[in-house]
């Protein structure tokens, strides 16, 4: 950034992490971990992927995706298959079960947020639609990262 920019990269940071907290302690019906919950808004999001894939953007170790990848095919939210191109590897697939278990968690966050959003005053929560494109545009970059 120039040295004209006035943003503040720590204090963005500081209040994105205070809201992460906020956000990711919302009540929800599934009462899944973190590590799960990662696994499987990274298979939605990115679709299929390798266990070494996981194992890196899950930061865990490898045998600590394929414990909880055995467990989370166990409970049907995940599924395995060899690659057809290298049947050494193993594909992790979202299952439709899995995908619920996002849509119920999703669900859940919106009817919490919304009566908060609400309780804004019209310029905050013109300033909430404005930040969107950004926000979203960050997220895509971390993505294609």
């Amino acid at each position: 950034m120039n040295d004209n920019d006035d943003f503040d990269v720590d204090a963005f940071a500081a209040v994105i992490e205070d809201f992460n907290r906020v956000y990711i302690r919302i009540p929800v019906r599934e009462k899944l971990p973190f590590t799960t919950l990662s696994v499987l808004d990274t298979l939605a999001h990115r679709g299929p992927a390798r266990l070494t894939e996981l194992t890196r953007s899950e930061q865990l170790t490898q045998p600590g995706i394929t414990q909880l990848v055995a467990r989370l095919e166990r409970d049907g939210l995940v599924l395995r298959r060899r690659d057809p191109g290298d049947g050494r590897a193993v594909i992790v697939h979202l299952t439709e079960a899995g995908r619920q278990v996002r849509q119920t968690r999703h669900d859940d966050r919106v009817g919490h947020l919304a009566p908060m959003v609400s309780e804004l005053s019209p310029v905050h929560r013109r300033a909430l639609v404005a930040a969107l494109p950004a926000l979203s545009r960050l997220a895509q970059l971390e993505r294609e990262r």
